[in-house]
């Protein structure tokens, strides 16, 4: 078989049986192409009473602040892969505390799980994609200038938790799925 791009296989759209929706299968041995979406993970860290972030380095929202997260990779755990994104954006060992946010951002197929976790230590640095990491007491967020929705949301669901042991994890706040507009939340 190829091992060339999707495009340099014999792939047609068509609905496979027992399906009920359009996939690309191929049509010499009929393997499906499933496109399914993307898991982000994340954590909102704190330092005792100071939350931790990072200024990205990169697009998208270049120079804007975030909290650790990414994509998780194949065969790994979510808590893992929050744990590898504190450690690649921030240099910055957690400990998870809880699962704190479930978010769909169905616009650009995205499930988000983000977590609620401590440094093990005030130990962190700039990672190969964040330009600046800090630690800010509540007061000091910078709510215009952070990055996605998601991170407004768990920032503020974080706030509404905040020293509690006994909550169910959130969800996208009612009516808000992560629309753009303009490169800025609506």
């Amino acid at each position: 078989m190829n091992n060339g791009p999707i495009h340099d296989y014999p792939f047609e759209p068509q609905v496979p049986d027992g399906d009920n929706r359009e996939r690309h299968v191929c049509r010499d041995c009929g393997w499906i192409n499933y496109v399914n979406p993307k898991v982000v993970v994340g954590a909102v860290c704190t330092w005792r009473d100071r939350l931790l972030i990072c200024k990205r380095a990169i697009e998208p929202r270049l120079g804007y602040w975030t909290m650790p997260a990414g994509y998780l990779e194949e065969h790994e755990t979510t808590e893992a892969g929050a744990r590898r994104e504190a450690w690649e954006e921030a240099c910055a060992d957690i400990e998870i505390d809880s699962l704190l946010a479930v978010y769909n951002i169905p616009r650009i197929s995205q499930v988000q799980l983000i977590y609620r976790a401590e440094l093990k230590s005030p130990e962190f640095a700039p990672g190969e994609e964040s330009s600046e990491v800090k630690l800010i007491g509540w007061d000091e967020i910078p709510w215009d200038d952070l990055a996605f929705p998601s991170v407004h949301w768990a920032l503020t669901q974080y706030g509404e938790v905040r020293g509690r042991a006994d909550f169910a994890p959130f969800t996208n706040p009612p009516g808000d799925l992560g629309n753009w507009r303009a490169g800025r939340p609506r």
